[in-house]
């Protein structure tokens, strides 16, 4: 009888053990849904999204308008630097529900970093929420998967 027991226990722990582990990888595969290139909703800059250890990040791989240079970055010695390949994305945490938080965007075009917020639409659809303070003083730009 004690043997049977033990069988039982060993096999809801193994049991147990693998449903955590698929639920686990189902929620690495939702968090890494943002990866990828996208395309801002003017069409004018693409971004690729990356991840750095457990944090996301996005860089700029296209399109400068007509500045090439980080030219309205505050700090003087940061504005030469090329805009191509300047991360703007920083420090993304994946919170759940399609919601990445906890990060930061810089906007080349006025030199400016805000806090920001990502939430995957559908698998195409990225809306990109730069703010200052609360999520309510913002701005929201859709970009769409390239």
């Amino acid at each position: 009888m004690k043997t049977m027991f033990t069988l039982f226990v060993s096999i809801v722990l193994i049991f147990s053990a693998s449903i955590q582990t698929t639920a686990q990888s189902g929620s690495a595969a939702k968090a890494d849904a943002i990866l990828g290139e996208w395309m801002n909703a003017e069409k004018d800059a693409s971004f690729l999204i990356f991840k750095k250890n457990s944090n996301y990040f996005g860089k700029v791989t296209w399109g400068t308008g007509d500045d090439s240079k980080d030219s309205k970055n505050p700090d003087p010695k940061l504005r030469q630097r090329d805009l191509i390949g300047l991360v703007i994305l920083t420090d993304f945490e994946f919170k759940g529900d399609n919601v990445w938080h906890n990060g930061r965007i810089y906007d080349p075009k006025n030199g400016k970093t805000y806090d920001c917020k990502l939430t995957l639409k559908n698998s195409n659809t990225l809306e990109v929420r730069g703010y200052v303070g609360f999520t309510m003083f913002g701005r929201t730009d859709i970009w769409t998967r390239k």
